[in-house]
């Protein structure tokens, strides 16, 4: 079956922003918009469980009033098929945005028009960056007391190290905001009323002036500055074309048609960032921001295809976004309920259809497409077939896990991998009755296998399930899912901090294991190098071995000691990272040396190399940020330090006043408690992790015997 709609016509989206800037609102009104849903439901109506906007449909969702997971939805606008990712803004669901961001073509990030450029938006924009996502910026709420279209902006620029090139600006803000300019077009759009099918007048770009006049003079500012704004959009955009660029400022020429050509050219090469303005709330601006998805984001395969990279993960190709090519799609999210499984994938070339059997070539599995169906949030429709460029569902996979690789049996090949973050608080987890016990854990398997960002183990001395994840609100709605969608209820235990540990210098250690008992005994001895790495460095083993001072196919059972005992350090039994461990010599016995001998001497030449080298605890630092009153700022500052932190920055979002540090995760817990009553409920604040940093001495013995009350 031919394609049925050309590939150029096809945007793949998401919208991203900090939680409340209002991303599931405007993607209630893209909806609206293009005639997808007939009826709008506000994010504010959701608590009481009645009704649900489209994308926020869980439970945990609708009763918290904020996006838990991604959710795609399928709409057309102007002939084109927009594929729309919503995702969660709150920092402990950031593996939701990391996973969407690496399969779309670009992204639309929202602000909010009082608070400008917050912490989760850096992080998403730095994931941006990672997968080179060419994106926009929609400056919403402007209708809101505070809003300040010039700071969002700064911080835009300043913040975020975006090349703006803006297309729209306000005309007005709060209670007087009207509508915008476009800066491309040379018109104002003037709406009549905040209705949601309120229609709005085009005002030629020479009468908006004359026309308004705003109390806050700012707004008037924005007017008063058009004539000027207009040329500096025109010189930005027309930079990206020599021709264009020198008969405009020759001539004071140009052609319209260009003009959107040269800003959709930076754009999807990301050199520059198209900014736009409007109330999602209000129904102000968001048809004009869908003309802009329309006509600067790019179509499936324009900004380059995905990575081809060998076992190790090093680039080795680039695999181009196209139906006359071997089936390749990436598995990106994994959603399990009572009723099966759903595998969401990016088709990157080729075509899958009902029936064809595809290489898990991550797992060395293969599975069957049994179905195929396109995703409306929570709902789904059946369809034959996929091609490159589309994102679908197939149900009921066996093998299949986020990140995977599936392509055609005869031309396997490892797409680019996902980066997944690793988690830095833990609780331990039991079921409520003794008869639920395997119900659990096949429960917990599966939300784990659904989210990267969890880990599951189990505690070898207490025999505890411990569950691993990026935040209280991640573990708390993780154990909430399993009741309401597995019909699973467990107990979740204290919070406790993922520390690490590390090698506190550079050691060479020698240990023989000898052990005689009657007939064959067994012998190994090896000599070592542990070298300290920087942070993030991993685990490195080197066999330095020369002259079959140890035969090789013992040198595996020596590695894989190291490997495995690193996973309990000495001085608390966490994870020992970032060393390197250099095998430099040893010897063997031809009759008593034997792979589990060398093993044997592997794993408890660990153990006493690290408890020898001074080891260090390490714990997660977190990069927190407080907004509230300017009033309340001395007292949250002297509390930072009281917490063991430190501030980087500090100053004004709009009416309301910031603090940015670093505090570390143990002094955390109870901190929303502190800040209510600090600030009269005034306050609010995100976290998010930053680097792991070493514990002094004389605090370890006191932050081991808090974690373990």
């Amino acid at each position: 079956m031919a394609r049925k709609k050309d590939l150029k016509l096809y945007r793949n989206i998401g919208i991203v922003a900090h939680i409340d800037a209002g991303k599931t609102t405007t993607t209630e009104r893209v909806l609206y918009y293009t005639g997808r849903k007939h009826q709008i439901v506000e994010v504010h109506d959701t608590k009481d469980g009645k009704a649900s906007t489209t994308t926020d449909y869980l439970e945990q969702e609708k009763k918290r009033g904020i996006t838990i997971q991604s959710a795609a939805v399928s709409t057309e606008w102007k002939g084109h098929q927009i594929n729309v990712i919503d995702t969660p803004g709150h920092v402990d669901f950031t593996i939701e945005v990391n996973r969407s961001l690496r399969v779309l073509d670009g992204a639309v990030v929202v602000f909010d028009g009082v608070a400008g450029v917050e912490p989760q938006t850096e992080t998403n924009w730095r994931l941006a960056n990672q997968y080179n996502v060419p994106r926009m910026c929609y400056v919403n709420k402007m209708d809101r007391m505070g809003a300040n279209f010039a700071h969002c902006v700064k911080g835009i620029r300043e913040r975020l190290g975006a090349n703006v090139v803006l297309c729209q600006v306000p005309i007005g803000s709060h209670d007087e905001f009207t509508g915008m300019v476009d800066l491309v077009a040379g018109v104002g759009y003037v709406w009549h009323s905040d209705d949601k099918d309120s229609e709005w007048e085009t005002v030629p770009l020479d009468q908006i002036k004359g026309r308004f006049h705003f109390p806050n003079a700012q707004d008037n500012e924005w007017l008063a500055d058009l004539p000027k704004l207009r040329q500096d959009t025109l010189e930005t955009a027309l930079a990206m074309d020599d021709d264009a660029f020198m008969e405009f400022v020759e001539n004071g020429k140009f052609d319209p048609a260009v003009l959107k050509a040269c800003i959709r050219k930076g754009t999807v090469t990301g050199k520059l960032v198209p900014v736009f303005c409007g109330s999602s709330f209000k129904n102000k601006g968001v048809q004009q921001l869908l003309d802009a998805v329309v006509d600067y984001l790019p179509y499936p395969g324009e900004n380059g295809g995905i990575g081809i990279v060998d076992p190790d993960g090093k680039p080795i190709g680039v695999q181009e976004v196209k139906d006359d090519a071997p089936a390749r799609a990436l598995a990106f999210k994994v959603i399990n309920d009572q009723f099966g499984t759903l595998t969401f994938c990016r088709i990157y070339s080729g075509v899958i259809k009902k029936g064809d059997t595809l290489a898990n070539v991550t797992r060395g599995k293969r599975e069957r497409i049994g179905r195929i169906v396109e995703v409306q949030a929570n709902a789904t429709k059946d369809i034959d077939e996929v091609r490159a460029g589309d994102i679908c569902a197939f149900v009921s996979m066996k093998e299949t896990e986020t990140g995977d690789s599936l392509c055609d049996q005869d031309s396997p090949v490892l797409l680019e991998r996902m980066r997944f973050p690793d988690p830095v608080i833990s609780v331990s987890v039991e079921p409520k009755t003794r008869t639920d016990v395997d119900k659990m854990s096949t429960a917990i398997y599966k939300m784990v296998k659904a989210d990267p960002s969890l880990r599951l183990e189990v505690d070898q001395e207490t025999g505890q399930t411990i569950l691993k994840g990026m935040g209280e609100l991640h573990l708390e709605v993780t154990i909430d899912r399993m009741r309401t969608e597995l019909g699973v209820e467990a107990n979740m235990g204290k919070p406790r901090v993922s520390f690490r540990e590390a090698f506190g210098q550079t050691l060479e250690r020698v240990y023989t294991h000898k052990k005689q008992s009657g007939g064959s005994g067994q012998y190994a001895e090896i000599k070592m190098i542990f070298e300290p790495l920087p942070p993030g460095s991993g685990i490195e083993f080197s066999d330095e071995i020369v002259g079959g001072r140890i035969p090789r196919e013992f040198i595996p059972s020596v590695e894989h000691a190291i490997r495995s005992e690193s996973k309990r350090g000495q001085i608390a039994g966490y994870e020992v990272v970032d060393f390197k461990a250099r095998l430099i010599d040893g010897k063997y016995h031809d009759v008593d040396s034997s792979a589990l001998a060398f093993e044997i001497a592997g794993r408890a030449m660990f153990r006493e190399a690290h408890k020898a080298s001074k080891p260090k605890l390490l714990e997660p630092i977190m990069r927190v940020e407080v907004v509230t009153e300017s009033d309340y700022l001395g007292e949250i500052i002297g509390d930072f330090n009281r917490r063991r932190g430190s501030v980087s920055e500090q100053g004004q979002k709009g009416t309301q006043a910031f603090v940015q540090g670093f505090i570390p995760l143990a002094e955390m817990f109870g901190y929303i408690n502190f800040l209510r009553s600090a600030t009269s409920g005034r306050g609010t604040f995100t976290m998010e992790f930053d680097h792991y940093a070493e514990v002094s001495a004389g605090l370890v013995d006191k932050l081991m015997e808090r974690e373990a009350k």
